[in-house]
């Protein structure tokens, strides 16, 4: 729960939003970039609700019908504070999903292993074209929201570039020993 505690209350650091828009927001702003997909936002917001992180207003605009609104309480803001710090300094080993079929490349016939690498490389090349794609949009788009402008998605895009470049040298240093 960490990192939705964390997704939560900073999404709420700016100011108070209703369901609809945090919902709008990890779907079309922060999933390109952390990936991270909730099937239901309510379950979390109310369990941080009753650990006094957030509360809950009943909020009403016009004759639309009334609305949950959802604000930080100093606990909560506390707590996201001693979260982000922890974030930085929290390191685990990534695991990829090709590790495992590398363990067991022995049992590949060479000729698989090397056309299933080279889609794996074309696959990373179209990621890479991607983040580039968003890269542009980003530096030619001056209305980004967030705390530093658009400074802090730059961030984000940076490093997965480079990861994603990581892995397309090693993918093709592990081709070149399969010849």
């Amino acid at each position: 729960m960490i990192g939705h505690e964390l997704l939560f209350l900073g999404l709420l650091k700016d100011g108070p939003k209703h369901g609809y828009e945090i919902k709008r927001l990890i779907e079309e702003e922060l999933f390109p970039f952390v990936g991270l997909k909730i099937k239901s936002i309510y379950y979390p917001l109310k369990k941080m609700e009753k650990l006094g992180l957030i509360k809950k207003d009943v909020g009403r605009e016009g004759r639309w019908p009334e609305k949950y609104v959802y604000s930080l309480t100093p606990k909560g803001e506390k707590i996201f504070d001693h979260l982000i710090t922890e974030s930085f300094l929290t390191i685990e080993r990534p695991y990829f999903n090709i590790d495992l079929s590398l363990y067991f490349l022995p049992y590949v016939e060479k000729k698989i292993a090397k056309r299933q690498l080279r889609g794996r490389i074309l696959f990373l090349r179209r990621i890479r074209r991607d983040l580039q794609g968003l890269q542009k949009t980003m530096k030619t788009s001056s209305s980004q929201r967030g705390p530093n402008g658009q400074k802090h998605v730059t961030v984000i895009l940076d490093h997965d570039l480079d990861l994603v470049e990581a892995e397309i040298r090693s993918i093709g240093r592990l081709m070149e020993t399969l010849l």
